[in-house]
Formats: structure tokens, C-alpha cells, sequence
């Protein structure tokens, strides 16, 4: 009975401890700013940037620059999850656009509905600084859509994002060198020549990830000009 008594408790301990170790939905830090790659459907748009988030406002800010034939672009998107809003900001020629937003999906957390699908080590778990312990996590998007979404254990920094609807395809977003910290609030106000108020639009608001690609697109044609 002794014995019977001491592996009931091990494997109650063992059971207790598995779960605790179980990887738990998280929310990015605060305020975060780094780098971004995108990839559009097919591998047809892709785009390369600067990105800022801002989560106690739920915000956040895509920027590109670059030159192409001798002239020199900036655009930028500006996504406001509270105001379920974003802006389409071409700088040098001082245009922008004012859509509607799903918000839905906010990027830089896990959502509380997503399913995990498995913790996994990129790199080496050899050694102390060879690897990083990764979630990876899945879910529904509107529109019949799904999307998966990687974040560390260790401070809940995302990694990639891929998601699929029917409307916009595969689309893939990377995120890397976040820097932790103050981010200038005035990088999330419209400028001047923006419109106050949304155009009369006839379609749906576009997910996170159809914004995503519309400003990859954009990118793509000011380099083809």
C-alpha cells in the first residue's frame, strides 16, 4: 500500500507539474519597435521595414523608405485597432487614405481563442544562448480564413505570422531586432493631410494581413515607377 501510496503522489506531482509548464496565451510588451519583412501570395509582394507598436493604445506602425530611378519614397501604414481605422500615408507625394478595420485579430498577443500546436527550440538546446524556446499557435480568421502565429516562451516577442483567407491568399509577416521601451507617441497621429473621416466604401473592412498586403503592393508599384 506504501508503494501503491508513493506513486499516486508522483504521479500526481508529474501531472501537476506538466501542466504548469503548459504554454499559456501571452501579450507582447507594451511598447515595442524593430524590423518586418512581408511576403504577399505567391511571393509576388514583398516589402521590407521599420515597425512600431504601441499595446496600451492597441496600435501600430509600418514604415518603408527606399529610392528607385532616383526617387525617393516613404509610405507608411498606420493601423489604430481602437478606432478600428488605418491610413495609407505616401509621404512624398503627400497622399493617404483613411479604411475601415477588422480588428479581430490584434497582432502582438495570442488570442485567447487560439489553439496551441506545439513548443519547439530554433537553434541548439546544447547549450546555454544556442537556441530560443518558441509557442506556435493557431486560429480562425473572418471570412472563412486561419492564420498561425509564433512567440517566444521567454517574453512573448512575436516571431512570424502566416495567415490564409480566401480573399487575399498567403501572406506571411517576420519580425526581428525589437528594441523594448519608450516609443514617440507622436509617430501614431495622421498627419496633417489626412482625412478625418473614412470615404463611403461598399467593402468589408480588411483584416490585419489584407493591410498587409495592399501596402506591400503599393510598395511594389512605387518601386516600379
Amino acid at each position: 500500500m506504501d508503494v501503491l501510496c508513493v506513486l499516486s503522489c508522483l504521479c500526481a506531482l508529474l501531472l501537476s507539474s506538466a501542466q504548469a509548464q503548459e504554454p499559456k496565451h501571452c501579450v507582447s510588451p507594451p511598447l515595442m519597435s524593430g524590423s518586418y519583412s512581408f511576403m504577399g501570395p505567391d511571393g509576388l509582394f514583398t516589402s521590407l521595414g521599420k515597425i512600431t507598436y504601441d499595446n496600451f493604445a492597441q496600435r501600430a506602425r509600418l514604415q518603408y523608405t527606399g529610392s528607385s530611378n532616383g526617387t525617393y519614397f516613404n509610405m507608411e501604414v498606420l493601423m489604430l485597432f481602437k478606432e478600428e481605422a488605418y491610413y495609407e500615408i505616401n509621404w512624398a507625394k503627400f497622399s493617404c487614405k483613411k479604411r475601415d478595420l477588422d480588428v479581430a485579430f490584434v497582432p502582438m498577443q495570442v488570442p485567447s481563442d487560439a489553439k496551441l500546436i506545439g513548443q519547439a527550440i530554433l537553434g541548439s538546446s546544447s547549450s546555454w544562448g544556442m537556441g530560443v524556446l518558441v509557442n506556435t499557435w493557431y486560429g480562425s480568421l473572418p471570412g472563412n480564413g486561419t492564420y498561425s502565429t509564433v512567440f517566444t516562451e521567454v517574453g512573448c516577442i512575436p516571431m512570424t505570422y502566416t495567415g490564409y483567407t480566401p480573399q487575399s491568399g498567403w501572406t506571411t509577416l517576420s519580425t526581428f531586432n525589437w528594441v523594448l521601451g519608450s516609443v514617440d507617441p507622436m509617430q501614431f497621429i495622421p498627419p496633417w493631410f489626412c482625412p478625418k473621416s473614412k470615404a463611403a466604401e461598399a467593402e468589408a473592412p480588411s483584416s490585419f494581413f489584407q493591410v498587409l498586403g495592399d501596402f506591400a503592393k503599393n510598395v511594389k508599384s512605387e518601386e516600379s515607377n
